[in-house]
């Protein structure tokens, strides 16, 4: 008998969301997801202080940034030794209101990854999807440079990030779900809020069902999971990036998964286009307290994890002989 892991992967991209090279290589997935929380916590691991290590030493004149970029790219390139697909690296949440400078770091993140004999098809750029992390991620589409649109809670987020042409989407599920859950208090149903009426589970499935009635071309990568029910009720999605925890609850449960997330069950649900431009983002965003409130707190948390791997890269380089 099959297992749902295994079953998942016939409907779906099965994507790793985690910086642990075992347990990427356990689990097998087609990509792997990191961002600066994952790395933080992987480099204060004792199996992954080397490559920290490794970094400062080979890069003895660098600053701390171009350190945090060389640390990203050793990361990155330890896992697509292991999976076959692509790799998501993590442009500095500090610059997530700055096109430009985004811009330039992503270029230098690809540099490294090219002089590393790593073709840029394989890596995806991640930015918050912010107006100026989209645009950022536009400009950089258009020189070939691959993005994944992060912290994504709403529609009008995920039509921007189409029209810029980005390669991929991560919209999040769990963090929807707790924002609701806590919002709601004693009044909280689990029951009535699980599976389908899941509202992070609501919201994939409207970002599903508006890119393939109007055939965009964005993938869509269901992220931040709490459950393996919201798994299950987004099967069928282009990709979903899973943590490790998760993974193995579903290969160590037998079972099939029904697909979920259809093409043409989501043309047949056809919503109603919607025009965007920066007014109507803002307007829209601003208008949606959710997407805001979690925008702007995964932003900051992002922010935190980044000033705290700064701290452990400068160490271990006031420690150079």
């Amino acid at each position: 008998m099959t297992n749902l892991l295994e079953s998942l992967r016939q409907h779906t991209t099965v994507v790793a969301d985690t910086g642990d090279f075992e347990s990427i290589r356990a689990f097998k997935p087609t990509d792997a997801t990191t961002n600066p929380s994952l790395i933080l916590n992987a480099v204060q691991q004792p199996a992954y202080q080397h490559l920290l290590q490794e970094t400062v030493l080979q890069n003895p004149k660098a600053n701390v940034n171009e350190l945090t970029d060389a640390l990203l790219v050793a990361f990155g390139k330890a896992i697509l030794s292991i999976v076959p697909g692509r790799v998501s690296t993590e442009i500095d949440a500090r610059l997530s209101f700055d096109s430009q400078a985004s811009i330039e770091r992503a270029r230098h993140i690809i540099q490294q990854y090219e002089r590393a004999g790593i073709d840029r098809k394989r890596v995806l750029i991640k930015l918050a999807a912010t107006w100026e992390g989209i645009q950022a991620a536009k400009q950089l589409e258009s020189e070939g440079i691959h993005c994944n649109l992060t912290l994504l809670f709403s529609l009008p987020q995920a039509i921007a990030c189409a029209q810029a042409k980005v390669t991929l989407i991560s919209p999040f599920v769990g963090r929807i779900y707790d924002w609701y859950k806590k919002a709601a208090g004693a009044d909280w149903d689990e029951a009535a809020n699980s599976g389908l009426n899941d509202p992070g589970v609501k919201s994939v499935r409207q970002i599903y069902e508006y890119y393939k009635t109007y055939d965009l071309k964005t993938e869509i990568m269901g992220a931040s999971f709490r459950n393996t029910g919201q798994i299950l009720a987004l099967a069928g999605c282009d990709l979903l990036t899973i943590s490790p925890a998760l993974l193995e609850q579903l290969a160590n449960t037998n079972g099939e998964i029904e697909k979920v997330l259809d093409v043409n069950a989501a043309k047949a649900n056809a919503p109603e286009w919607q025009a965007n431009n920066e007014v109507t983002f803002r307007n829209e965003l601003n208008a949606n307290a959710m997407a805001t409130e979690k925008l702007a707190e995964g932003i900051r948390l992002f922010i935190r994890d980044a000033q705290a791997l700064d701290v452990l890269i400068q160490n271990a380089k006031n420690q150079l002989p």
